[in-house]
């Protein structure tokens, strides 16, 4: 079965990319980037809508409101990088089948997708799983990253990398064009209990930046990071 997906991201480069991603599952994904946009689609009853929380012209709770207004068992993942545990539980209250806190790998959100979507309508009516997903393999300028195998390759040639390094790297790549700053880093990399100063993510940076000089990794100063071409 392919299963439609409405998703709802105001970030351009992020809406795209989760788009691509849930497409390479051979989902139909239909995307909004504003809540007026997702609004006007309410009656159009996908099979599952992921949802931003933070929308420019929405609250996304008035929006998940509405969903579950017009279909009360029509499910919804809901997203966002505000106060992690009180929109998980004002959204869980709300009707929301699944949370994800920003940032998350995108690999991440197909998995919550593909479980959810199996809960809902039955393991049976699963789509075919795309074969970047079977393989884990990725593929950034002349780097071939192997997710599962946790090794990369520059040129058939083994690159060298610490696990926090291939942890940033993997960051990275789930997250192209898409500004990262330091502390949502540090969270990824290190947890959210890490007590210490965020410059261990430049050094970070620094590192992978010399082990893999053909990545375009951004410095946008005073904020964080953002890799530029994959």
């Amino acid at each position: 079965m392919s299963y439609h997906v409405y998703l709802v991201e105001d970030e351009a480069n992020l809406n795209r990319l989760l788009t691509s991603y849930l497409q390479n599952e051979g989902w139909k994904v239909t995307s909004f980037l504003t809540g007026a946009q997702a609004k006007a689609a309410i009656p159009q009853n996908p099979h599952v809508w992921i949802l931003d929380i933070m929308l420019p012209d929405t609250d996304g709770f008035e929006l998940l409101n509405l969903i579950k207004s017009n279909n009360a068992k029509l499910p919804v993942i809901f997203i966002s990088a505000r106060d992690a545990d009180l929109d998980r539980i004002i959204g869980l209250e709300m009707g929301s089948d699944d949370y994800l806190a920003k940032p998350f790998l995108p690999r991440e959100l197909v998995i919550r997708t593909r479980k959810l979507l199996e809960r809902v309508y039955g393991p049976n009516s699963q789509a075919p799983v795309s074969a970047e997903q079977t393989t884990g393999i990725l593929t950034i300028s002349s780097y071939t990253i192997y997710e599962k195998e946790r090794r990369v390759l520059y040129d058939d040639q083994p690159v060298d990398l610490t696990s926090k390094e291939l942890d940033l790297l993997l960051l990275f790549a789930g997250h192209q064009g898409q500004a990262l700053s330091r502390q949502q880093i540090l969270n990824h990399i290190w947890g959210t209990d890490y007590f210490g100063t965020d410059r261990v993510v430049d050094d970070l940076v620094r590192r992978l930046r010399k082990k893999m000089p053909d990545l375009r990794l951004e410095t946008l100063y005073g904020y964080g990071y953002r890799m530029t071409n994959i």
